[in-house]
C-alpha cells in the first residue's frame, strides 16, 4: 500500500513539473510577442493607448441675464430680412420679398437670386448644405446645390408651398402649404422628395392651421409653426398630434420667425411688441429674450447657427443682429 502511495505522489510531481514547463514555455513566448509588438508600436501611439482620456461633452445652459450682442451688419442686395437660413463656413441665406441673397457675416453679397418670393420662411438649408426654397408660381420646391446649380426638386401638385424646413434630425423636409383659402396643412417629405406624412387636422377633425408662415422642428421631433392669422404658435408632435398653442403675453400677438435651440427652447418673434419670446419645450413662457432695450426693431426672422449664435432680422430693414444667450 505504501509503495502504491509513493508511486502516485511521484506521478503527481512529474505531471506538475510537465505543466510548469509548458506554462513557462508559453509565458516566454507571450513575453517575446509583447516585446516585439512594443518595438513596432510608435511611442506616441503607445502613450495614447495607455493614457486614454474620456471625451468630455460640453454642456450649455440658458443665460437670459447675459444676452450679448456680438455683431451687426446690413445685407447688401436685400431691402428686408424676412427669413434667414444659416449655412456652414460663416454664410447665410437671407430673403427679401422676391430676392434670395447669400451673404457672409460682413453683409457682402455672395450670390443673388430672383424668386417668386413671399413674406414667409420659404427657404432652408439641408443636411448636405444645399438650399431648398419654394416656388409659389409653379408649386414646386427648388434646390440650389453647392455648385450653384438650380434644379426643380419635387412638386407640391395643386398645393401652394408657403414655408419650408429641412430637419437636422433626419433630413426630412417639412413644407407648410395652402389650397384655396381654408385648406392648410404640413406635408413631410423624405430626403429624396417623396411624400411620407400629412398633418392637417386635430383629433376632432378640425383644421389646425390658417396660415403657415414659418415652420421649424424641435430636438424632440415636435413641429413648431407660427400662424399669423391665428396669432399663435402651434406645436404638434412628430406624429402630427396637437400638443399646445402659445398666444403671447399681451392681447395683441403677431408671431413671425421661429426657431429652436440645442436645449429645446422655442424662440419666436413678436413683431407687435418688438420682442423675441423664449419658451420651453412644452410651450411655457420663460422670458422676453430680446426687446427694444437690445436694439431690436420689428423682429421678423430668427435662426441659430452651429455655434449657437442667434441671428435676428428685421421686417423693414436689411439689418441683421447677432446675439449669444447660451453659455
Amino acid at each position: 500500500m505504501e509503495s502504491i502511495r509513493t508511486s502516485m505522489v511521484e506521478e503527481a510531481e512529474s505531471l506538475k513539473k510537465m505543466v510548469d514547463e509548458v506554462v513557462s514555455e508559453n509565458m516566454e513566448k507571450v513575453n517575446k510577442i509583447e516585446l516585439s509588438l512594443l518595438e513596432k508600436t510608435p511611442s506616441k501611439q503607445l502613450q495614447s493607448n495607455i493614457h486614454l482620456k474620456p471625451k468630455v461633452k460640453q454642456t450649455l445652459s440658458l443665460s437670459v441675464a447675459t444676452v450679448i450682442k456680438v455683431r451687426e451688419f446690413q445685407v447688401t442686395g436685400a431691402g428686408r430680412t424676412l427669413h434667414i437660413s444659416p449655412q456652414q463656413s460663416g454664410k447665410l441665406w437671407v430673403s427679401d420679398l422676391f430676392t434670395l441673397v447669400q451673404t457672409d457675416l460682413q453683409g457682402n453679397c455672395l450670390q443673388k437670386i430672383e424668386t417668386s418670393g413671399g413674406r414667409e420662411g420659404y427657404h432652408s438649408v439641408t443636411q448636405d448644405g444645399d438650399l431648398i426654397f419654394t416656388n409659389k408660381e409653379k408649386n414646386v420646391i427648388k434646390r440650389i446645390a453647392q455648385d450653384n446649380k438650380i434644379t426643380e426638386f419635387f412638386t407640391t401638385e395643386d398645393w401652394t408651398p408657403l414655408s419650408i424646413h429641412s430637419s437636422k434630425i433626419n433630413g426630412d423636409i417639412l413644407v407648410g402649404m395652402q389650397r384655396n383659402e381654408d385648406e392648410v396643412k404640413i406635408t413631410r417629405y423624405n430626403k429624396e422628395g417623396k411624400e411620407i406624412q400629412q398633418i392637417q387636422k386635430d383629433s376632432h377633425s378640425k383644421g389646425m392651421y390658417s396660415s403657415l408662415c414659418y415652420i421649424t422642428e424641435n430636438i424632440n421631433g415636435d413641429i413648431c409653426t407660427s400662424d399669423i392669422l391665428k396669432h399663435a404658435v402651434i406645436v404638434v408632435n412628430k406624429s402630427g398630434q396637437y400638443r399646445f398653442s402659445y398666444t403671447g403675453q399681451k392681447p395683441v400677438y403677431q408671431p413671425y420667425g421661429i426657431c429652436t435651440d440645442v436645449l429645446g427652447h422655442i424662440l419666436v418673434c413678436d413683431v407687435h411688441s418688438n420682442a423675441v419670446h423664449l419658451l420651453d419645450q412644452d410651450g411655457q413662457f420663460i422670458s422676453v429674450l430680446l426687446s427694444k432695450q437690445q436694439g431690436v426693431h420689428l423682429p421678423c426672422s430668427v435662426c441659430i447657427d452651429d455655434e449657437n449664435n442667434l441671428y435676428v432680422g428685421e421686417k423693414i430693414t436689411n439689418n441683421v443682429k447677432v446675439f449669444t444667450y447660451l453659455k
